[in-house]
């Protein structure tokens, strides 16, 4: 059965780092997704033309609400206006819920790896608020890579006490410029960045990795020749 269109009104946005934002949308009649899903976003002009984009959900199910995450791409047809010119109380249409290898649902048991380039972070924040909201004692470790500290994406939710509190690990690695007295010199992700003995191949994790295509060929290669099955190793890619 093909996934109908339904009209989004945009209630709220976010500023999760300095060069991205979050859209909440109220979508009647919405279903309800797992965490590592995503919508299509449909626009249409006063002439009849239209656009569509795919955007992961950065949170989980809640009621009629739908979260999206966008880095506004300089010259795009579609990011920049959603990102800046939407008004508040705007209406798009949106598609969705799609997609379901790339999701991780409360009752799975072990442990997860998750790994994000960038705004490849969106549908694993989503996991870690579904793992948060759900009580799961299911161990979390994030390597999360962008080009420098701006860019960083969540930086309390994901740094902070309570990230400690709920279990969740993180390691940033930044690529271009890191922030002031971090010992790891900037560069991409490396094998020594995805070891941890809770996390390692013997421990069996599930392993998910978002991001630009380069990105996750990297990351899930390194993971595969560390000994992590290639059927523990989801990847979502864009670009």
């Amino acid at each position: 059965m093909a996934v109908p269109w339904r009209p989004a009104l945009l209630v709220s946005r976010g500023r999760p780092s300095a060069t991205s934002v979050t859209l909440m949308f109220s979508v009647p009649g919405w279903p309800g997704h797992q965490a590592g899903q995503h919508v299509d976003v449909r626009l249409t002009a006063e002439d009849g033309y239209q656009a569509v984009r795919s955007y992961s959900l950065a949170a989980p199910a809640d009621g009629e609400r739908v979260e999206i995450g966008i880095r506004p791409t300089p010259g795009g047809e579609v990011s920049p206006y959603l990102s800046d010119d939407l008004p508040d109380g705007a209406s798009v249409e949106v598609r969705g819920p799609l997609g379901g290898w790339f999701v991780w649902r409360p009752e799975q048991e072990g442990p997860v790896l998750l790994a994000a380039g960038g705004s490849g972070i969106a549908p694993l924040m989503a996991m870690v608020r579904a793992r948060r909201a759900a009580g799961s004692p299911a161990p979390f470790r994030l390597v999360y890579s962008v080009r420098e500290p701006e860019e960083l994406w969540y930086r309390d939710e994901l740094s902070g006490p309570a990230a400690a509190a709920g279990g969740l690990t993180t390691r940033i690695v930044y690529t271009r410029r890191s922030e002031p007295g971090d010992e790891r010199r900037p560069g991409r992700v490396a094998a020594s960045d995805l070891e941890d003995a809770l996390f390692g191949p013997s421990a069996g994790p599930t392993c998910y990795v978002c991001g630009p295509t380069a990105f996750v060929e990297h990351t899930a290669n390194l993971l595969v020749a560390a000994g992590h099955p290639p059927e523990h190793v989801r990847t979502e890619r864009f670009g």
